[in-house]
């Protein structure tokens, strides 16, 4: 769903419902747009979210026939600080950058990562970035884990902005990670469509909720190691932490993931899952591929950035040993 826009100022978002599914506005909305649940439901206590001149509940479910307005107040000014920090870009024109983050760094400042973030060191490198996610977030189109290293693509202006993410949310924008898992696949390739919503207890964690975000991955085998295989992953949707919960769901948590997965090699049998273990300091999990069309002139892009030294030692004792 693409905004009606302009270069600068708000955005205002015109959804027609054609095909009302039974969820509630919130839900239905975050389906849609490149916003999360959450900010949609602020936006609607805020009044920004309208359907036929009146400020809907959160509760409310839309009707075929409903048109839905959302209008998204001017951004935050940014209150980032820039930092001389080195990083690796990829590719950059006028508009984005695709950056191959490292592993053990803070795409965005945070309570407690307020410095030391990409957003910093870009800051740095471009002296502006888009303000559409935020003051804590300029710029951030889509997000790595802390412990993911790997490509993320970065906003320099609003309108480019706005532009990827409705390609992120049409599913334009292909997402390709390598990954370790414990165990073994039953099959070569494998798809898991299971919603992610907050874990009910630990709200630091997501979890398999039914109901909750749909969430597709796509899983095909690279390598098959002595207990773990290697894989190439495919996000079809965009939720947090999908890959390391998807693959916890289907019995296959990602090597070296503390939060997910912690002494799942124990469970298995002989000393190699130890010796892998004590090899990977971190989530086996690295942002391999991009490719989408450039958001000016369309042409296809493409680009990949090889597992990082710590990753690929790991890879090739595995294969050695195995």
């Amino acid at each position: 769903m693409d905004p009606v826009e302009g270069q600068e100022g708000p955005v205002t978002y015109r959804v027609e419902v054609e095909e009302p599914n039974g969820q509630r506005i919130d839900r239905y909305l975050a389906d849609k747009l490149p916003l999360s649940r959450s900010q949609i439901a602020a936006l609607i206590d805020a009044g920004h979210v309208r359907v036929a001149e009146q400020t809907p509940k959160k509760s409310y479910v839309p009707s075929e026939g409903d048109v839905i307005v959302v209008a998204l107040p001017p951004p935050e000014p940014m209150r980032a600080v820039a930092e001389e920090i080195p990083i690796e870009v990829v590719f950059e024109d006028d508009g984005f950058l695709v950056v191959n983050k490292p592993a053990g760094m803070v795409v965005h400042p945070a309570p407690g990562h307020s410095r030391g973030t990409l957003v910093n060191a870009l800051l740095h490198h471009v002296g502006r970035l888009s303000a559409v996610g935020g003051a804590s977030r300029p710029g951030i189109v889509h997000r790595l884990d802390k412990d993911t290293s790997g490509l993320i693509i970065v906003a320099k202006n609003e309108l480019i902005h706005r532009r990827l993410a409705g390609s992120l949310a049409r599913r334009e924008i292909v997402r390709r990670y390598l990954a370790a898992c414990w165990g073994h696949l039953r099959d070569d390739t494998v798809r898991v469509e299971a919603d992610l919503g907050r874990h009910q207890r630990d709200r630091k964690r997501m979890a398999v909720v039914p109901g909750a975000r749909p969430a597709i991955t796509e899983i095909e085998r690279l390598e098959r190691w002595k207990a773990a295989d290697l894989l190439r992953v495919r996000l079809l949707t965009g939720r947090t932490h999908q890959i390391r919960v998807h693959l916890r769901h289907i019995g296959h948590p990602v090597v070296g993931d503390r939060q997910y997965g912690p002494g799942w090699e124990r469970g298995l049998e002989g000393r190699w899952p130890g010796d892998l273990a004590k090899r990977v300091k971190r989530q086996f999990l690295h942002a391999a591929e991009l490719a989408f069309p450039h958001p000016v002139s369309g042409q296809p892009l493409e680009f990949s950035a090889p597992l990082p030294g710590d990753l690929a030692e790991a890879a090739e004792w595995a294969r050695r040993t195995s």
